[in-house]
């Protein structure tokens, strides 16, 4: 009787697992468990020194350094709402601008409208937005971008002044142009993240599209789209995360001035800004206010990323029909 030649290889394959796998398996567990708990701990470590060295400044102005909007160090008065309100302001233009162009980038590079090589070509080159230092993207705007948005911001005053938007012309740094620089800093981060995204849909579903009739445009609209929206959705989440902590560039092209106004082109301020302009010459209870400062943007980042997450997975479920 001949002998099954797949014996071996059966019984190779599906041995239990020897007591050195097991060994291998717990350890490599551990080494995972212990990452974990590392970057838990740390986190709580931060929180902790930052709201320790807070704590006296929070006694001192409780709630009203949050809707407070003096920065005075000569008075000792502190208070933080234009810059929560610069740094949601700007982080949002940025990411109405350099999502949308992002999303929009990744359908661009994914759904066939080039040749694999141009495209990936072009993927390269966004990519390599993000290893710019900010320093240089603030030197770019000053020097670039707000001689080029100034004509226009006067243009704009003079005809749409009534619109809050326009009410101001723009003189130096100030929103426009710090929004604009954010908004090409996190396109990278949303762009290679989204084409991540529509490249893990099975081509099998854009084929099932075309074979209903749908165009093209319907197929990435109403089918590519969707299914590539948890992806998508993460990649806006991390870009704004991204545009709620950038420092340099913003503290060069914003204006640093204290105030709240919903002019494009009027100067403002961000925690981030305020965090790098004020420490090297902070007094000892300015250095307290700062890390009050740095505590409350810090649990701005943390709320934006849990409601990010939260948009994410009901998104998911609606997409996926899950009740």
């Amino acid at each position: 009787m001949a002998s099954n030649p797949f014996t071996e290889v059966v019984t190779k394959i599906s041995k239990a697992p020897s007591s050195g796998e097991y060994a291998a398996d717990k350890l490599l567990r551990g080494i995972v468990w212990a990452c974990a708990a590392v970057i838990l701990l740390l986190v709580a470590y931060i929180v902790f020194e930052l709201g320790r060295q807070a704590f006296p400044a929070i006694i001192r102005f409780g709630i009203d350094f949050l809707i407070g909007t003096t920065w005075d160090v000569q008075k000792q008065t502190f208070g933080i709402l234009p810059e929560i309100w610069g740094t949601l302001f700007s982080s949002l233009l940025a990411l109405l601008l350099g999502g949308g162009l992002g999303v929009a980038m990744a359908i661009f590079l994914t759904q066939d409208f080039l040749d694999d090589r141009v495209s990936n070509v072009f993927r390269t080159v966004v990519e390599m937005l993000a290893a710019i230092p900010s320093v240089v993207y603030g030197l770019w705007g000053i020097y670039v971008l707000i001689p080029l948005i100034r004509p226009a911001s006067q243009w704009l005053n003079e005809t749409l002044g009534w619109i809050p938007l326009f009410g101001t012309s723009l003189s130096g740094p100030g929103m426009a142009p710090a929004a604009l620089v954010l908004a090409v800093m996190i396109l990278p981060t949303v762009a290679a993240i989204s084409v991540d995204a529509f490249r893990r849909v099975p081509y099998k579903v854009k084929e099932a599209a075309y074979g209903m009739g749908t165009t093209r445009w319907e197929a990435i609209l109403k089918v590519m789209l969707p299914t590539a929206s948890s992806g998508i959705l993460a990649a806006l989440v991390l870009g704004f995360g991204r545009a709620l902590g950038e420092t340099m560039a913003l503290a060069m092209l914003i204006g640093n001035s204290n105030q709240i106004s919903l002019s494009l082109f009027a100067p403002a301020n961000t925690l981030a800004s305020l965090l790098a302009s004020s420490f090297p010459e902070a007094g000892p209870l300015e250095v307290k206010a700062l890390m009050y400062a740095a505590l409350a943007l810090l649990a701005i980042t943390l709320l934006v990323n849990i409601l990010g997450l939260w948009v994410m997975k009901a998104a998911t479920r609606k997409f996926e029909g899950k009740a």
